[in-house]
């Protein structure tokens, strides 16, 4: 059986709704499900957040004459069609990216063909010599040449239900060396930056209502999304029973204005933006890694293996990662010790001493996400990519004309009942203007 209910008994809840998918919609409280609170259409793949059209309710839909809708219900018609439809052209694109790339397997010179041509190339990881003493805080990554992405994981124990079609073809990358961070940005580090700069996060920013068009105006206030489980087992597609926009909450206060970071020192700055962790990572005189730079980096040296420590989820039947078990979203067992973020550093580094590559805190890396972006790759006369610096646009078929940053390494909430994202082959993606309480950061700098 490739999916063992044994492995955490958990469920879908590492995804969390863009912060204007909050406020360009009616109020969402705590548990709430209602179909208000989907996100209005978008059209362009790399628009901002600006002049967004409002929803119409298709015609075939409109309410006979003799009861007319009012214009609340009327908006919350167009809201759940057009969620409706966007999950369609996923499930579409997702199905003609999986036939791309078997397309792609019958042409000479595809990426997914590589491996069996035996390109000149072959995984390994340079003997570079680090260019002068480590900044503090960082490792030296020698670079190397290695295999990016992963197959479907569906057919592995414990490989969760989610086929990852947007890690497909598997394909040869060379990266040159670089210096990384050894851990997640701490609060401690970040808020030494606050205090350097007075930098005020994107969290912390009231929204502004020529940014968000038709959102009420007690909704445009400063906030975040967090996780916000209900005691009791809710139907696992109703993830708004888990997320809420609170206001208030932002990386000084993680679960809302009550919390604080109070013994969280050590603990992995959240609540940030792309924006905000691009604007550290400037002033730290560093810059976020690219996606192949960062998996080339959490995978140590490894070959292929879906862990960052191997083979096995649990070897030995002990938790190398912060990960999410139990029964979602309710009972979170906490067999890997901890509920939420854990201090970095809690668990084993990997073969370059990186430490949380897999779970804790998702990571934001510089690339644009487009789900379909390795298809579209060209290796070398040698058979990799070299240095792949991501796409030069944005586009998710889930939520298409939502500008998002590609996001790496999975979270506390990450469960192989849905989706085993901490494993190093696989993708993620954020809106750029959203941050929550389990998005992180790390970075690194060049090695020239």
């Amino acid at each position: 059986m490739p999916w063992d209910r044994a492995c955490t008994t958990a469920s879908s809840g590492d995804w969390t709704p863009p912060r204007d998918w909050i406020t360009s919609n009616a109020s969402l409280r705590r548990g709430d499900s209602s179909p208000r609170a989907l996100r209005l259409p978008q059209n362009n793949p790399v628009s901002t957040k600006q002049n967004r059209p409002a929803p119409v309710a298709p015609p075939h839909l409109a309410a006979p004459a003799s009861r007319p809708l009012s214009r609340r219900q009327r908006v919350l018609l167009a809201l759940v069609v057009a969620g409706i439809s966007a999950g369609l052209v996923y499930a579409f694109a997702a199905h003609r990216q999986t036939e791309t790339a078997s397309e792609s397997d019958s042409h000479n010179g595809s990426l997914a063909n590589s491996r069996d041509k035996s390109p000149l190339a072959t995984p390994h990881v340079n003997d570079t010599p680090a260019p002068g003493e480590p900044p503090p805080g960082m490792v030296w990554i020698p670079g190397g040449v290695f295999w990016m992405g992963t197959e479907d994981p569906t057919s592995m124990v414990c490989g969760g239900r989610d086929a990852m079609p947007d890690a497909r073809p598997v394909h040869l990358v060379a990266v040159d060396g670089f210096w990384m961070d050894t851990t997640e940005v701490t609060n401690e580090q970040f808020a030494a930056f606050v205090a350097a700069t007075g930098y005020v996060t994107v969290a912390e920013k009231i929204p502004r209502a020529e940014d968000y068009p038709g959102a009420p105006a007690e909704n445009l206030v400063a906030g975040s999304v967090v996780f916000t489980p209900p005691p009791y087992q809710v139907p696992l597609d109703q993830y708004l029973r888990w997320w809420s926009y609170i206001p208030g909450a932002d990386w000084r206060h993680p679960e809302g204005p009550s919390s604080n970071l109070g013994g969280r020192e050590k603990h992995p700055v959240v609540h940030v933006s792309w924006d905000d962790a691009v604007a550290y990572a400037k002033w730290a005189g560093k810059r976020l890694p690219t996606e192949a730079e960062w998996e080339f980096a959490a995978r140590g040296g490894r070959d292929r293996e879906p862990y960052i420590w191997g083979d096995e989820l649990t070897p030995g039947g002990k938790y190398l990662a912060n990960i999410f078990e139990g029964e979602f979203p309710h009972n979170n067992t906490a067999l890997d010790g901890h509920t939420h973020t854990a201090p970095v550093g809690s668990y084993p580094a990997n073969g370059f001493g990186l430490f949380d590559m897999a779970g804790n805190t998702w990571e934001w890396c510089s690339d644009w996400y487009r789900y379909n972006y390795y298809a579209a790759l060209v290796p070398g006369s040698d058979g990799a990519v070299h240095n792949p610096p991501g796409p030069t646009e944005s586009y998710d078929p889930r939520e298409p004309g939502v500008p998002k940053r590609s996001q790496r390494g999975g979270s506390f909430l990450c469960t192989d009942q849905y989706c085993t994202r901490y494993m190093p082959g696989t993708r993620g993606s954020g809106a750029v203007d959203t941050g929550n309480n389990h998005v992180g950061f790390r970075c690194v700098r060049s090695g020239k």
